[in-house]
Formats: structure tokens, sequence, C-alpha cells
């Protein structure tokens, strides 16, 4: 059964929203995935703050009308999942990471920053680390000259005691 206006514009106006306050947009055919197997994929994007729908193609390319995502339109053919996403890695490593262990999951196209991406581009944008692994890797690389100084100063304090108590 097909939506009718009201539901098909309540639809546009939903993916709109979330379109605006994305950075990415990934998408990749779904064609003969189980529904087992989609509900671990929309877990995994519901954990990772992704927007993840199967929508129309033509209210998609409605919802990105005029906006940095345009030119993804072209590439929206078939059944699709659409992947969106605030943060500039997520949406293309929640589909990325799935199609490594479904291969019924093919990535086809995606967007960031105004450019569209082919399938390299997205798989090259999930390879980078998301902003939570490269802030605990900055943290860590600023906590270690303190760790350091910190088990020098316990060492020398060892060692100190040591010397008192054998002289």
């Amino acid at each position: 059964m097909g939506l009718n206006l009201n539901d098909k514009k309540a639809v546009v106006a939903e993916v709109s929203a979330q379109v605006a306050n994305a950075e990415t947009i990934a998408i990749a055919e779904y064609r003969g995935i189980e529904v087992g197997d989609l509900t671990v994929l929309r877990r995994k994007a519901r954990e990772s703050g992704v927007y993840l729908r199967v929508l129309k193609n033509t209210l998609v390319r409605r919802a990105v009308e005029g906006t940095q995502f345009a030119g993804l339109a072209e590439h929206m053919v078939g059944p699709l999942i659409y992947s969106v996403s605030a943060d500039p890695v997520a949406a293309a490593k929640v589909l990325n990471d799935f199609a490594k262990t479904n291969d019924k999951l093919v990535l086809k196209a995606g967007s960031y920053a105004g450019k569209v991406l082919d399938k390299a581009g997205v798989q090259a944008l999930a390879s980078v680390p998301s902003r939570e692994e490269l802030l605990s890797k900055l943290l860590y690389v600023m906590q270690a000259p303190v760790a350091g100084f910190v088990r020098a100063v316990d060492a020398l304090a060892k060692k100190r005691e040591e010397e008192a108590s054998a002289a």
C-alpha cells in the first residue's frame, strides 16, 4: 500500500530535518538481506547515533534538493538504505562495517562536505577514526608525560627509602 500525499510530505519533512543537521550521507543497496540482519544493522546505527532508513528514492531526492547533498541524487536508483549522521564518519562506518560481514549489502555512494563519494570514497571515509577514538588517543598522548614523571618520582622515593633503611 502506497503513501498518501500527507504521509509523503511528513517523510520528506523528517528526512529534510535529518539532512539539515547532517555532515555525511551514505547509501547502500540492500537487496536480499534478511530481516534479522537488517535489525542488527539498525541496532548498530542507533548505537552510533546514525539515522538509518529504507526510503523511497523520489522522497529523498526532494529532501536533499538545494542542500550540499543534492549531487547524490543521481545515485539514488534501486532499493537503497540511507545512512545519515552528524558525525562525519559514523554513517559511512556503520554501512561499511556491516558490508564487510554481509555481502548482500553493497555500498553505492556517499556525500561528505558537499562532495559526492563513490564506493571507494565511502570506504576511505569509514576507515578514518571516529571523533571519540581521536579524542582518546589525544588524551593518552597528553597523559603520557605526566604518568612518566609520576613513575620517576615514585621510583626515586623508593630508592631513597631503600638507601635510608640500608644505612
